[in-house]
């Protein structure tokens, strides 16, 4: 594949092709837009954008739900030389907040958007009385109803050192952190990506991953735009809830590149498990890149074997590595080679020591699937703590050079210099080792906890839980682990307390039901301590605690913190009833009362919708996901019900 000069070259390349991109909002909700009526659609938008004064560098912060409209404003902002932001539209109060920062962090920001959120914004300002941001949303936002496309804008004549646009990591929200990506470094790596796959321009790909994240928009967008294939963009809501669409859809586009992170296996085959696909052909796939979180080799196994009867090839598992400061993508395997791990003991793995292998058997034995080699154009070396490059087979900090790796992180000079060694290598922030040629990640070596494929930031939850009275930030640790048994990361919160268990079980809940509230993550445990482990110099030690509680020590206070949901009553209703039981089989060890608000008792929105699609299938067609905005209780869920009836 050629290396484009800019993005704006790549585009003006593909509108040549006779291809398309396909954006599905439902199972029968789809549009299809050519490449050549997207320059089209992208230099008409940008000519109402220069119509309304903006220029070259400024900022352009895309928040929308509406992938289309994503697409054709990143690439209006492209064309103009003006720097899109992408920004995901969230659910939370946290997810707001970090839209705040950003806008406070731009230096000539337009916030991009649809009039229905942008009043949500103004209405949550207000209640809040977030003057400052209120001010900044009224004179800096353009609703996208008011935006009519007019002449065509005046395309930007952009180098490959121009700042093409600024991806924000998905959990700085306490201080985000915008990686600057130029068109060089994107060229680059989208080059890479291609060749290292094999894609061209007969392939298919499909993704249900956000365009807001590096895999959705960078892999599966500006990549497969490159290689000229027609390709599929599925709204991630739609496969959150009907997440057997997913496959329905490979089989009738005859999709041959998917992907996923770990978490997508696992909320696909909950209801894979109980309805099957029986009549999908899903030979046509040949890669299903799998990233952006730890990657399960259980998980990976389960899946292959379950749609094994519908043609999917053990081959087209593709473990792959990769980071945002790197554009995207790092290291991946061989097209064709059939996936495969490493068995170490868990104690064996501190820097700059040498790995053990182990017997799948042993109680401290962990697996690791080997994510590849180094793609084109980007370097790989594991160094210890004071940057010495180490032997392979040694543990240590994984570290990048190369065109495609971030020159700075915007307006952050201390961030920026925090990134790089000495020598300008690339710190990652994950440690693993090269095993037979093959990279391994084995863990991290800064606080990132990645929960559904997204990063979040341990001390900007413990602020939250913080907030519960009893605590504050020097008596509450949050971290987050992949035990061997579990398929997806757990998120633990160690709590300081020294008093009985039923007043700590009083103190859990709150401490669950505020971070579920406010940023939408479910809380695994919360575990009490007596003492929080600290370095000389005062630095909490959470790997001392995650050890302790891999290693069993907190097994016993976890069996006496569990509720019995054996001995909980149900309601005398018959229908509340089997809603509660319907939440017992979703909600892990969560009680969900009749009366309790579902928003407010700690659960994910993936949770919830599982628990709405559980709901379906024993009363199709009478509650969407939706619906549970307007009756948040499982009584009035039951009510609404009887009405629907």
């Amino acid at each position: 594949m050629q290396l484009y000069d800019t993005l704006i070259d790549l585009l003006a390349d593909a509108r040549s092709r006779d291809r398309h991109i396909r954006f599905i909002d439902g199972e029968d909700d789809e549009s299809v837009v050519t490449f050549a009526s997207l320059w089209e659609r992208a230099s008409a938008l940008l000519g109402s954008l220069q119509a309304r004064g903006m220029q070259q560098g400024d900022e352009l912060v895309v928040f929308t739900r509406s992938n289309e409209q994503f697409v054709v404003a990143y690439w209006a902002a492209i064309l103009g030389g003006i720097v899109p932001v992408p920004v995901a539209v969230g659910i939370s109060d946290e997810h707001r907040h970090k839209l705040f920062r950003i806008l406070r962090q731009l230096e000539n920001a337009t916030l991009f958007t649809e009039s229905e959120l942008l009043e949500r914004l103004l209405e949550f300002c207000g209640d809040n009385k977030l003057d400052e941001i209120t001010g900044i949303l009224e004179s800096r936002s353009a609703r996208m109803s008011d935006i009519v496309p007019g002449e065509n804008g005046e395309i930007y004549a952009a180098s490959p050192d121009d700042l093409a646009f600024i991806q924000y990591s998905s959990g700085s929200t306490s201080d985000p952190k915008g990686v600057c990506l130029t068109h060089r470094n994107l060229c680059i790596n989208i080059r890479a990506i291609v060749e290292g796959t094999g894609w061209c321009e007969d392939d298919v790909s499909l993704s249900w991953m956000p365009l807001t994240h590096d895999m959705g928009l960078i892999g599966y967008h500006l990549s497969v735009l490159a290689a000229g294939m027609n390709h599929a963009v599925m709204d991630t809501n739609a496969f959150v809830r009907r997440p057997l669409l997913w496959m329905i859809k490979a089989d009738e586009l005859r999709a041959t590149q998917l992907c996923s992170p770990n978490f997508g296996y696992k909320h696909f085959l909950k209801l894979f498990e109980r309805k099957g696909l029986p009549n999908a052909d899903l030979s046509c796939v040949r890669l299903i890149l799998n990233g952006a979180e730890p990657i399960s080799y259980s998980l990976c196994e389960e899946f292959l074997e379950a749609l094994a009867p519908c043609g999917l090839k053990r081959t087209a598992m593709f473990p792959v590595y990769g980071l945002a400061e790197a554009t995207v993508g790092v290291s991946m395997p061989e097209v064709g080679s059939e996936y495969a791990r490493v068995v170490v003991h868990r104690h064996s793995l501190r820097v700059g020591e040498p790995f053990e292998t182990a017997d799948l058997g042993d109680d401290d034995a962990v697996s690791f699937v080997k994510v590849g080699q180094a793609m084109r154009d980007v370097q790989i070396r594991i160094a210890d703590d004071e940057d010495n490059v180490l032997d392979d087979g040694r543990v240590g900090n994984i570290q990048l050079l190369g065109g495609s790796v971030t020159e700075r992180i915007y307006g952050d000079e201390a961030a920026t210099a925090d990134l790089f060694t000495a020598d300008r290598w690339l710190r990652t922030g994950d440690v693993g080792a090269f095993v037979e040629g093959d990279l391994v990640i084995t863990g991290r070596s800064k606080d990132i906890i990645i929960v559904n494929g997204q990063n979040y930031y341990p001390h900007d939850i413990e602020e939250i839980a913080a907030e519960v009275e009893g605590l504050d930030l020097g008596k509450v640790v949050v971290a987050g682990t992949r035990t061997q048994e579990s398929q997806t990361e757990e998120l633990l919160v160690f709590t300081l307390f020294r008093r009985d268990l039923d007043t700590f079980k009083i103190l859990a809940r709150k401490v669950v039901e505020r971070i579920g509230e406010h940023t939408g993550l479910e809380v695994d445990h919360v575990i009490p301590v007596r003492k929080i482990p600290k370095t000389t110099s005062g630095k909490v030690q959470r790997a001392a605690l995650l050890n302790a509680y891999l290693d069993g020590e907190y097994r016993e206070v976890l069996a006496k913190l569990a509720p019995d949901v054996s001995e909980e009553s149900v309601d005398s209703d018959p229908l509340v009833a089997e809603l509660e039981l319907i939440c017992r089989e979703h909600s892990k060890e969560r009680i969900i009362g009749p009366d309790d608000n579902l928003f407010e008792v700690g659960i994910s929105s993936l949770t919830l919708t599982e628990i709405a699609l559980a709901v379906d299938e024993r009363y199709p067609g009478k509650l969407d996901i939706s619906d549970i905005f307007d009756h948040p209780t499982l009584r009035e869920i039951a009510d609404f019900l009887r009405q629907s009836s």
